[in-house]
């Protein structure tokens, strides 16, 4: 990959990119934000230059409270007058009070117990220690803003229209994970993304109501994790309850919806509320949701339900770890109902076992060099490569436009990309593109396809490890048939079918003559997703291997 030149950043770029974030949730969620909300940007863009800058600062900034004395942006001068505006314009206010945790954040132990020395807590030989005591003292908010300026007479403030900018970041990027802060990766020129198309037929969220169930499900979530992290197992069963009765409307809300359902359920299996657990896992549509329901049924002694529920899995399987359990938790209970056996198929795979001196190193670096002698060329990859073909074979169904699919400018896949969504909102394209494949040149098609995007942010393709040249030996190497048949496997379950190739691949002279090769050293197994990839290699002729590692002392 040539790496792009890295650009300086504008004086005022945070000003530039709120403005940006403003004008892109504005134009496709107008009909979302609320009349206030409308009215808090309007005053944002009706602020002087330097009062706008310094309002992203603070608003970008984690607060919610901030010393006078402590802001410091040299690109803006003087702060004082600054600021007053932003509190005459109502853009900012100023603390009247401040509890103990803010002002453990705001001022360190030195200077608070110079602050509350009247009060008697000079005495404190930590913050904590002394938070908790003049917490204690029961002062009013005057008396508490009086102390304080002791030790600074400037003002503590903070920015208004908090809550509006989250929900401009959520409604921009699609998510809570992301803030305006991503976009400085790409005003550095670190990240380029491709020009999908924006649409807001095609918006996330559909309405107001939507945003707001979307939230609600945050807020289940922050309860569910402050129970986690406090240890109240004991509650976990009420919320379980509560979360029974609610129904969710939107799509938007669905995926974080039913990965909580999951979640919450596993732990109540784990303190042996499976009945609890049922009821949460049939809410969800999301794997492991079925599989633990048939793992629940077999336990409570269900068989029949069991058994029924395997089969209706094994018929329209989610994905791949799913269509696996499934099998397994299906043939032990026939076992139970009428003593039936199904005598599973042992793995056999190709191996070899290769005896090498103990170097530095990756074991895999070091097959590598030892086979290199047997091969044209050994490469180690891992998963790299076969993401990176598949990444190119289908690049402009990653990036189609798809409702719900792009929220935002700096997506490096869908938003379902990993789900099996993915597959049934985009079946047409994806079978027309199949067809494209198999009636062209893949080796034409996929150098093609790496000139056209290189350097665009694809989370399927590698452009560091997977030169334009090894792309061009595979496809010239590996036979098309080979690849199609990996790549519908991997169309199956993109989330999972991602992991699980060989380390290694080893080309040779000429088409066919290749292998894929996964590399174990002492003591190492084979993991789950390399056995499923392994067997599906022997039933499609693909040529593939074990190399088990042992160490030559010489």
């Amino acid at each position: 990959m040539t790496e792009s030149p890295n650009n300086e950043l504008a004086p005022f770029y945070y000003r530039d990119n709120f403005l940006r974030l403003c004008d892109t949730v504005q134009a496709q969620y107008e009909d979302v934000l609320s009349s206030e909300e409308h009215d808090t940007l309007k005053a944002f863009r009706n602020l002087e230059f330097q009062a706008q800058c310094l309002y992203v600062r603070l608003v970008s900034r984690v607060g919610p409270w901030f010393r006078e004395s402590k802001l410091q942006y040299t690109e803006l001068g003087q702060i004082t007058p600054i600021l007053d505006t932003l509190l005459t314009q109502g853009m900012a206010h100023e603390a009247q009070s401040l509890c103990a945790f803010e002002l453990g954040k705001l001022f360190t132990r030195e200077e608070l117990q110079q602050a509350f020395f009247l009060w008697g807590q000079a005495c404190a030989h930590d913050k904590a220690t002394l938070l908790c005591a003049i917490e204690e003292l029961k002062l009013t908010g005057q008396d508490i803003m009086q102390a304080l300026t002791g030790i600074d007479r400037k003002r503590i403030v903070a920015p208004t229209g908090v809550d509006l900018t989250e929900k401009l970041q959520l409604l921009f990027f699609g998510n809570q994970r992301q803030s305006i802060t991503d976009f400085v990766l790409q005003d550095l020129g670190i990240t380029r993304y491709y020009p999908y198309t924006l649409d807001r037929q095609y918006r996330l969220f559909s309405n107001r109501d939507a945003v707001e169930e979307y939230l609600r499900c945050a807020a289940w979530s922050e309860n569910y994790y402050a129970l986690l992290e406090a240890g109240d197992w004991e509650r976990l069963p009420a919320l379980a309850t509560q979360m029974c009765d609610i129904h969710i409307r939107f799509p938007s809300s669905e995926k974080r919806w039913h990965r909580l359902c999951n979640s919450v359920a596993r732990d109540l299996e784990r303190i042996d509320q499976h009945r609890a657990a049922l009821q949460l896992y049939e809410k969800s549509l999301r794997h492991p949701a079925r599989e633990r329901r048939a793992r629940i049924q077999e336990n409570l002694g269900n068989l029949n339900g069991t058994v029924q529920l395997c089969e209706m899995i094994l018929a329209d399987p989610w994905c791949e770890e799913e269509r696996e359990a499934a099998a397994r938790i299906l043939s032990r209970a026939r076992r139970k109902l009428d003593g039936s056996r199904q005598r599973r198929p042992r793995d056999v795979f190709t191996a070899v076992t290769l005896s090498i001196p103990a170097g530095n190193g990756a074991v895999e670096d070091q097959v590598a060099g030892h086979l290199a002698n047997h091969w044209q060329a050994v490469h180690y990859v891992e998963n790299k490569l076969m993401n990176t073909l598949f990444g190119l074979a289908f690049w402009e169904q990653i990036f189609a436009t798809v409702p719900g699919a792009f929220h935002n400018p700096f997506q490096s896949v869908p938003a379902d990309m990993y789900d099996s969504g993915f597959r049934l909102a985009r079946r047409t394209a994806l079978t027309s593109r199949l067809d494209e494949l198999r009636k062209s040149s893949l080796v034409d098609a996929l150098n093609t396809a790496y000139q056209r995007y290189q350097n665009y942010q694809c989370r399927w393709v590698d452009w560091r490890r997977i030169t334009a040249e090894l792309v061009d030996n595979c496809t010239r190497t590996i036979p098309a048939e080979h690849l199609l048949a990996i790549w519908e496997r991997m169309l199956f379950d993109p989330g999972e079918n991602r992991r699980g190739f060989p380390d290694l691949i080893a080309l040779g002279t000429g088409p066919g003559d290749y292998c894929m090769i996964e590399v174990k050293g002492p003591g190492d197994a084979l993991q789950d997703n390399q056995k499923r990839w392994l067997r599906f290699f022997q039933t499609q002729g693909i040529p593939a291997q074990v190399a088990w590692v042992e160490w030559r002392v010489d």
